[in-house]
This record gives C-alpha cells, sequence and structure tokens, in this order.
C-alpha cells in the first residue's frame, strides 16, 4: 500500500513522536498539557505549545489520509444536527454517517434552515464523490426542501426513530466537548472536528461484534495503516 506521508522538514522531534502525540490528542480526550505530561513520563520534552502546533498542521491531513483508504460509502446515509455552543452562541453540527456507522461528513453551521441544509447536501456529495440510493433523517423540514433542490432522485425517508446511527455516532464529539469545556470559536471547531472525525473512529472498530482475537488482529491493521500514512517506519504485520 503506497503513502505519501506529509513533511516534517524543519522538525526537530522525530516522525514517531510527533505522530504519537497527535494520536494521543485526538483518540482520547486529553488536553494538550496532558499530553505533554504523558510525554514526559517517557522521557520526552515537548511543550503543549508544540503539540498545540503539531496537531494543527498535521491532524487534518491525516484525517485526510485515512479517509482516502476507507472503501467507497454506503449507498444509505443517516444525516442528523445538533446544537453546540460556541462563545455562548448556539451553533448546529451537521453529521452524515453511512449504514455502517463511518462518518462522511461534518458541517458547523450557525443555522439548520434551508440553505444549511442545501449547502451540507452539496458539501457532503463534493467530498464523498457520490450519491447515496437513500437518505435517513428526522423531521426536520429544512432536509426535505433541500432534498427536493439538491438530490430529488434519492429516497427520502424522515423518521426519528430510523435515525438512531446518527445520532449515536455525535455521542464521542459530546464527551470530547465535555472535556474541552466547550470550543472557543466555529472555525476551531470545524478544524477539531473534522480532524477529529476522520482520526478517533478509525481506532474505533465495533469491539462488541469482535472476539479479542480478531480485536487485536484489527487494531494492529489499523495501527499499521496509521504507520504507513504518517511516515512511521511500519511495523510487521500480524499473520
Amino acid at each position: 500500500m503506497g503513502a505519501v506521508s506529509p513533511s516534517y522538514k524543519g522538525h526537530r522531534y522525530p516522525v514517531e513522536v510527533i505522530s504519537h502525540c497527535v494520536w494521543l490528542y485526538f483518540r482520547f480526550p486529553l488536553s494538550f498539557r496532558e499530553v505533554e505530561e504523558l510525554m514526559l513520563q517517557r522521557g520526552v520534552m515537548v511543550s503543549y505549545e508544540t503539540v498545540r502546533r503539531w496537531c494543527l498542521k498535521f491532524g487534518q491531513a491525516y484525517a485526510d489520509a485515512l479517509r482516502r483508504r476507507r472503501p467507497r460509502p454506503g449507498d444509505r446515509w443517516h444525516m442528523d444536527e445538533v446544537f453546540i455552543k460556541i462563545n455562548g452562541e448556539r451553533q448546529y453540527l451537521w453529521r452524515a454517517v453511512d449504514q455502517d456507522g463511518n462518518v462522511l461528513d461534518i458541517l458547523v453551521q450557525g443555522r439548520r434552515d434551508k440553505a444549511a441544509a442545501r449547502r451540507f447536501f452539496r458539501r457532503l456529495m463534493k467530498t464523498t464523490g457520490a450519491v447515496p440510493r437513500v437518505i435517513v433523517t428526522d423531521k426536520l423540514r429544512s432536509y426535505a426542501a433541500a432534498h427536493r433542490e439538491v438530490m430529488p432522485s434519492v429516497e427520502h425517508r424522515s423518521h426519528k426513530g430510523l435515525n438512531n446511527r446518527a445520532e449515536n455516532s455525535h455521542q464521542p464529539t459530546r464527551q470530547r466537548e465535555q472535556a474541552m469545556k466547550g470550543f472557543r470559536s466555529a472555525g476551531g471547531a470545524q478544524r477539531f472536528l473534522s480532524a477529529f472525525s476522520g482520526i478517533s473512529p478509525h481506532f474505533r472498530p465495533r469491539r462488541h461484534l469482535l472476539t479479542a482475537t480478531r480485536h487485536r488482529f484489527e487494531m494492529t491493521l489499523r495501527f499499521t495503516l496509521w504507520d504507513h500514512i504518517t511516515g512511521v517506519a511500519v511495523r510487521p504485520t500480524p499473520a
């Protein structure tokens, strides 16, 4: 599997340290200072501000590389929007997942009207390069209005009970939002969540469906792919 790793030119820390810090921050509900402390315990002295810069520079690149290596998305897309507070103001986080729970895209917007739904639909089709067979949403009328305009040939199922997959997909974001004590700006939330939704699910296989042996095997494969896209010396694949 070929991979073009990001450029680390000008960085005095090895790629193993940089990629590990980025992995810690996006995989677990940790602050930059907590990542600094974990690295210090391992004998690596790096400041939390340096960790922050690494996450800003490499987080999205890593997430995009992981997305490019995913299988083609399924043909049934579940969409949902939840509000998030940013500096005391209500914003809306739009999210789409396929029938297997893979996050297709997220978008932070200030409204949830027809224009916002239309923008999300168009961005979603551009990002995935695909058109679904079915979309599943809740009863928000903005979805139906945007659907008729953007993808009228696609079947639209509007029922709250059918959309648990999209609603459940918000849970890791809620947990991280609480750990971060909220987001500081809409742009910052978009940047973090875009990288987070690409990296975190990669290390969250559906554990309840796997035996312990199969889970270890699957995680080893996923860490091997992570090594490929970050440029770390690749570990041996399990037999």
